[in-house]
């Protein structure tokens, strides 16, 4: 473009605050609602056009070569100025300039001006010959360059400089290496625009992903614009719309996003998810940090995914499209796979246009062809074109067609691709419109702290996992689950159980409820009777009981074995709700799973097994059979005999029955020579979980020994997983902990010797305790904090007390809790300490004389509740 003058102050510093007094302007409209969907791309112009009339200003001041040109490229070039972002421009010259030149003095001056007037510029100084020898080597350059638009100077090099570059251009090659990019682009964002954190520009279904389609059809002359493309036949008007309207939002929600931040952010961070969520009007002037916050955050991120979902499917259809007009002889063979589909070049595609507005059953025929004909690779264009224009036929009445319901569980039943065709259907917007209540989670998030994923994708990973169980080449990763599955029959009743078991969120209640009720009525739909529809509700209901039960009740106590027992039923039933419990886990973060909780899950499993299997509990017959494996293991590290008998003779049923074999002959391997003395034993070792270290303590027991003991795994670092409390009859307490280093660097060796020598000294320490390690919340605690929750009541013999807390997790929690309840003068049993992401749901089994009062115990519940809110 060329730049009429402009009537601005000729000094570089009046330039500046004219500049900046109208950048302000421009960018406080777009949070004030000055800027719509609709105004996005006029608001980002002027921007644009602000910047270019600084710098026509700028380089009539330089007095730069002459002949020389002034290139805007990149998003710069498009017109496409985000408040933060880089102004990209190409310096381009006739010929090299002579190092200390006038002309080069004068091009340095031009840049430091820019600068100087307040514009964040990214500046190259280039020839023509430059410019074309950068392209062919980098593709980033060659991209750039492919947006360029003359700002100023000469129209004449800038024209020289569009014609070599088109003739040296090799479309192919560039459409290879940009959609490689693409794929590896994608594979960094986790390849789906679901991400509770998306970026908006670079993640799947985000403004990037619509880049390359203009970059590839400007690139191979067939569009410079989404008009152009639906006159070209590549897109129909009506995706060019859809195209348009959710290009705007997300234009909308990256230029608030900067203006917001303050900054170039591109990611809808918790932080700023609330904030931008207000500028569109979602529960505007709720107080920060309230549900109502989550709500308006929510209702944005929903709104977002919606259109990257749109984006990531129109670019899906139209990338095929490009590909297909630039590579027509690789797709010109076809096979008929019957009167309605064609194999063309490993692509499935409809035999017609409009077969799914005129036979709405061959939607479903589709996912069937393509998990069940080999060499099939994807969709064709027309397939997916056909499918998106498809779907308002998918309505009620094909929802209750028998045939797609028959359909359906055909899809489920097969032996293989059920993962691919699930996600295939979910992206294509098919799962949804079929599944009716599935649609309700898409792009649904989850603010509970420990979930990466929205509800959806959630699901669809629980499918995997599942199916993986299934597969021998997975069989590393889950070595139980793998077994159980090779005796499994009906594979599909574990998919159907994992597709509605989270169901339910979002609707208010208990989702295992809700989902369960959607459940009964899917299998009374499609023809699922008997046990196999009873077993399916079961699992959704019960989904969560498994997991809750091994990570927060005493699996040593025979009754609460005997009541899940009573609870599941079957061994059928419980082997699918340890698998499904397994899957889910393992699908919701992965920091969510640990070998510690992989071997709770395994523990809960075998005893229940037990019981199902008629086994009474003898905790007489239990004791005596660890003893004897412990007495062998003794045996194997040359222990002298009957060494452990002194110890053992302190030690009560509730010990044998809390600890296993390998535990209790390690413990008597190292106590039995100290036991009776006074002296302080500390030994670690790796866990027998793999994971961490389990660490034993043997002191004499003092009020405070356990606070102080959790003291000082706070102090060094360490996150405690489990903490196993006994007292001997000689007044020893004999303590056993999982822990894990948070960020302590070096070795397992250096870890164990560390602990073994610190922490003796950490009890020989009188006085106050330590102060607990203040640490900052991370950004998800602080953009959805949770409320802490503390329960306590007495377990089913009223004998001990069951304390239940629910807060955002910190390093030294369990040190927190044992200083309140040291101040009441109570005895920690148990300790079993759930992390899920940021959020833990710890139990612990408690008693002390304070307890028998009602009084106390609100108090002690209130202490908690203040010390676990506090930052």
């Amino acid at each position: 473009m060329s730049c009429e003058p402009a009537a601005l102050p000729d000094d570089v510093a009046a330039l500046r605050d004219t500049y900046q007094r109208e950048r302000t302007a421009l960018v406080a409209a777009l949070l004030d609602g000055g800027a719509s969907t609709r105004g996005i791309r006029s608001a980002l112009r002027r921007l644009t056009r602000l910047a270019d009339g600084l710098l026509c200003q700028l380089w009539r001041r330089a007095r730069l070569p002459r002949g020389a040109a002034l290139v805007a490229v990149g998003g710069y070039g498009r017109q496409q100025l985000f408040p933060a972002s880089d102004i990209d421009v190409l310096v381009l010259l006739p010929q090299e300039l002579a190092p200390g030149s006038r002309e080069q003095a004068a091009v340095e001056a031009f840049i430091g001006s820019c600068w100087d007037a307040g514009l964040d510029i990214g500046a190259s100084v280039r020839t023509v010959q430059d410019c074309l020898r950068e392209a062919a080597a980098d593709i980033t350059v060659q991209t750039a360059l492919l947006e360029s638009r003359r700002v100023c100077g000469s129209a004449a090099l800038f024209a020289q400089l569009r014609q070599r570059y088109a003739q040296q251009m090799d479309v192919r090659a560039f459409m290879v290496t940009k959609i490689l990019e693409m794929r590896q682009r994608h594979t960094r964002h986790e390849n789906t625009p679901y991400a509770l954190e998306p970026n908006c520009k670079e993640s799947p279904g985000g403004l990037r992903d619509l880049h390359l389609i203009l970059w590839l059809a400007r690139a191979a002359g067939l569009a410079t614009s989404w008009r152009g493309l639906a006159a070209s036949g590549l897109a129909t008007p009506f995706e060019v719309r859809q195209i348009e309207r959710n290009e705007a939002l997300l234009f909308l929600i990256r230029a608030r996003l900067h203006a917001l931040a303050g900054r170039r952010e591109d990611r809808l961070l918790f932080d700023l998810q609330t904030a931008v969520a207000r500028t569109f009007g979602y529960d505007s002037g709720t107080p920060e940090g309230t549900r109502g916050a989550a709500r308006a955050s929510e209702a944005l991120m929903r709104r977002y995914y919606w259109a990257a979902k749109a984006v990531s499917q129109l670019m899906q259809i139209l990338l095929l499209g490009i590909e297909e007009r630039l590579a027509p002889q690789q797709l010109q063979q076809s096979e008929p796979l019957n009167e309605r589909f064609l194999d063309r070049g490993g692509l499935l595609e409809v035999a017609w246009d409009t077969l799914y507005l005129e036979q709405p059953g061959a939607i479903l025929e589709t996912f069937l062809l393509y998990q069940t004909t080999p060499g099939l690779q994807g969709l064709s264009a027309r397939t997916l074109r056909a499918l998106y224009n498809a779907r308002p036929a998918m309505d009620g009445r094909f929802r209750r067609d028998p045939a797609n319901r028959a359909l359906f569980m055909r899809i489920l039943r097969q032996p293989s691709g059920i993962t691919h065709v699930l996600r295939l259907m979910n992206q294509t917007s098919v799962l949804g419109r079929y599944l009716w209540p599935f649609r309700r989670i898409v792009g649904q998030m989850q603010h509970d702290l420990f979930h990466v994923y929205t509800v959806d994708q959630h699901t669809l990973m629980v499918v995997r996992n599942v199916r993986r169980f299934f597969l021998p080449e997975h069989a590393h990763e889950y070595p139980m689950c793998s077994q159980l599955a090779g005796g499994w029959n009906k594979p599909w009743i574990l998919y159907v159980a994992a597709l509605f078991h989270d169901i339910g969120k979002g609707r208010g209640g208990d989702h295992s409820r809700i989902g369960a009720l959607e459940a009964r009525r899917f299998c009374r739909q499609h023809g699922i009777e008997g046990e196999d529809a009873r077993l399916i509700e079961f699992l959704v209901a019960e989904h969560l009981t498994l997991s809750q039960v091994a990570q927060k009740r005493d699996l040593s106590d025979p009754a609460v074995i005997a009541a899940f027992a009573a609870l599941v039923g079957s061994e059928r039933r419980l082997t699918a709700l340890y698998l499904l419990t397994v899957a889910d886990i393992r699908g919701t973060s992965p920091k969510v799973w640990s070998a510690w909780k992989g071997k709770l899950l395994e523990d809960l499993y075998h005893a229940t097994l037990r019981v199902l299997g008629g086994a009474v509990p003898d905790p007489a017959a239990e004791i005596e059979a660890r003893k004897r494996e412990a007495l062998i293991l003794l045996a194997l590290h040359a222990m002298p005999h009957e060494a452990h008998k002194r110890l053992w003779a302190t030690l009560d049923v509730g010990y044998f029955m809390r600890h296993h074999a390998p535990d209790i002959a390690w413990h008597a391997r190292h106590l039995s020579r100290h036991t009776g003395t006074g002296q302080a034993v500390v030994r670690a070792r790796r866990s027998l979980a793999g994971e961490g270290l389990e660490v034993l303590v043997y002191a004499p027991d003092e009020p405070e020994l356990f606070m102080r003991i959790c003291g000082y795994f706070d102090g060094a670092g360490f996150s405690i997983l489990d903490a196993r409390v006994h007292t001997t009859s000689d007044a020893r307490a004999l303590d056993t902990f999982q822990v894990v280093a948070t960020d302590q660097p070096g070795g397992w060796r250096e870890l164990m010797h560390m602990v073994e020598s610190e922490l003796p000294r950490a009890l020989a320490q009188r006085g106050a305790p330590p102060e607990p390690q203040r640490r900052r919340a991370s950004r998800r605690v602080r953009s959805f904090p949770i409320a802490p929750r503390v329960s306590l009541r007495p377990d089913e013999r009223g004998q001990r007390w069951l304390l239940s807390i629910s807060a955002a997790d910190r390093v030294g929690l369990l040190y927190l809790v044992a200083r309140v309840l040291s101040r009441h003068g109570l005895a920690i049993q148990l300790a079993k300490v759930s992390t899920l992401g940021e959020r833990v749901e710890d139990s612990f089994l408690v008693h002390g004389a304070e307890l028998q009062s009602s009084s106390r115990q609100i108090e002690i519940e209130t202490e908690l509740l203040r010390t676990l809110a506090e930052p």
